[in-house]
């Protein structure tokens, strides 16, 4: 279980991506700010989920509490495509320990503007 090490994007200039070959269940931690990149070099479609272990369920306005115990899936990675997803867009699923399961063969890295 590889952990994702964030990339710190703080200060000018250019820096070296840090990059993590997925595995299957992977870990990472999360910063409000943060966006993580996801690209399939693979030959094969990849559908990863991301999921908090303490996430059970999340207030939505006009909704009321939805489940999310299950973590969120981020679709279907197609051979060659990439996603960049702002965490803090789906941060009622990044609470206490966070996993990318299903993600086996997809390079991951983490921006961190701090």
């Amino acid at each position: 279980m590889p952990a994702i090490t964030a990339t710190s994007m703080g200060g000018p200039g250019q820096r070296v991506l840090v990059e993590t070959t997925l595995n299957g269940t992977d870990s990472f931690t999360y910063e409000t700010g943060d966006i993580l990149l996801l690209r399939n070099p693979t030959g094969a479609s990849i559908t990863p989920f991301i999921d908090g272990a303490d996430g059970t369920t999340w207030p939505s306005p006009g909704i009321g509490m939805i489940t999310i115990s299950g973590g969120q899936s981020q679709g279907v990675i197609a051979a060659g495509a990439a996603r960049a997803i702002p965490l803090d867009s789906i941060r009622a699923y990044l609470q206490g320990a966070i996993d990318i399961n299903s993600g086996s063969g997809l390079i991951a890295a983490i921006l961190r503007f701090n």
